[in-house]
């Protein structure tokens, strides 16, 4: 029994020494490299042959052209929630070619327009998929329009298929529920924009946009932390053409309300086109009002009000 128990024990300590030299050649000791072409693992030393026939597990490349352009994958695009069918269901392409390239006859084309209408029918095959086609045709829109990255799309999209599960349409418009995810996934991405920009690309108008954010964020328990001002700084900085030194002195100016908590109960955009062109003045660039509160969307006199409460938090 105990020459069983060693022999084990002797068993497991050699396992445990091949799983920790994986890395290194059991001959000489040094660093292995692989070679995916040939499938081998070898030793840069000694050149020993450690391992052979390696599975390659990276993407499986083809070419589809003569040039031999490997920028395609097998496998296809990406999943993606800012499609109906996440880019599941195939398409019929366009082009009116054989597999020769040759152009096809006249009664093949109307079959092919033919057999796109069909295909383009089935792919929503009820009333929730056609809406959210419409839907993220929409949110898709709007984040183009107002220059947010794709995770922010993305993110749209997965709010809205949850408002739709959870049956919060009922009563409002599919653009109203879908500009709201926008500006909720904004806001939650770190990138936000003002409900006033989100409304102007929008084919709802604010109010209704307003009202369905309360209730897409209420009723999914959206974690959407409050705006922070200085996150629109650079963007305010960069429409009015100011320097770095000025974004940055904006940014001191907001970091004095916020200990002071002038901010609190003002709006972010506000507060971040005061903090501006109270920088702008004491970096000596001229800008105007007018300019900030344009760029800003808020009114002059909005401006000018804290802009004074800023000045007066640094005291």
């Amino acid at each position: 029994m105990q020459a069983t128990t060693t022999a084990v024990g002797r068993e497991r300590e050699a396992n445990e020494t091949t799983t920790e030299r994986t890395d290194a050649c059991p001959e000489c000791g040094a660093a292995l490299e692989r070679d995916d072409a040939r499938g081998e693992v070898s030793c840069r030393e000694c050149g020993l042959i450690v391992d052979e026939d390696v599975v390659d597990r990276g993407p499986e490349w083809r070419s589809f052209n003569d040039g031999g352009d490997e920028s395609r994958s097998r496998v296809g695009a990406p999943t993606t929630n800012l499609m109906h069918d996440k880019g599941l269901s195939s398409v019929i392409g366009w082009q009116d070619k054989d597999a020769y390239g040759k152009r096809l006859s006249g009664r093949k084309r109307r079959q092919l327009a033919r057999l796109r209408k069909w295909d383009e029918r089935f792919r929503a095959r009820d009333d929730q998929e056609r809406n959210l086609k419409q839907a993220l045709g929409e949110v898709e829109r709007m984040t183009s329009a107002l220059g947010l990255p794709e995770n922010v799309g993305e993110t749209a999209g997965v709010v809205y298929r949850r408002a739709l599960d959870e049956d919060l349409l009922r009563g409002r418009s599919i653009e109203s529920v879908a500009t709201a995810s926008v500006y909720a996934a904004a806001r939650q991405a770190g990138v936000p924009r003002s409900l006033d920009e989100v409304a102007t690309v929008s084919r709802v108008d604010r109010l209704r946009v307003q009202r369905a954010y309360r209730q897409v964020s209420r009723e999914l328990g959206l974690e959407v932390p409050p705006t922070d001002p200085r996150e629109y700084v650079e963007r305010y900085a960069s429409d009015l053409d100011l320097p770095g030194e000025t974004a940055r002195r904006a940014r001191e100016l907001l970091d004095g309300a916020i200990e002071a908590n002038v901010h609190s109960g003002k709006s972010p955009t506000t507060m971040a086109g005061a903090a501006v062109y109270a920088a702008a003045r004491l970096t000596n660039h001229s800008v105007t009002q007018a300019e900030v509160s344009e760029v800003a969307n808020v009114a002059r006199v909005t401006i000018r009000s804290r802009y004074k409460e800023l000045l007066e938090a640094q005291e």
